[in-house]
């Protein structure tokens, strides 16, 4: 289990990559739920 700390690092990382609070948030959903509509798409 990822605890707070854990999150926030690996929010932080994601927008040092260039991701956009949008790309994060569906990623975390698709991590969350498995829906495939949130699944992130290459090149995207």
């Amino acid at each position: 289990m990822v605890n707070m700390q854990e999150n926030y690092r690996l929010i932080e990382a994601l927008q040092s990559a260039g991701w956009t609070a949008e790309e994060i948030i569906n990623l975390i959903k698709y991590i969350e739920s498995g829906d495939e509509q949130y699944k992130p798409k290459k090149g995207a």
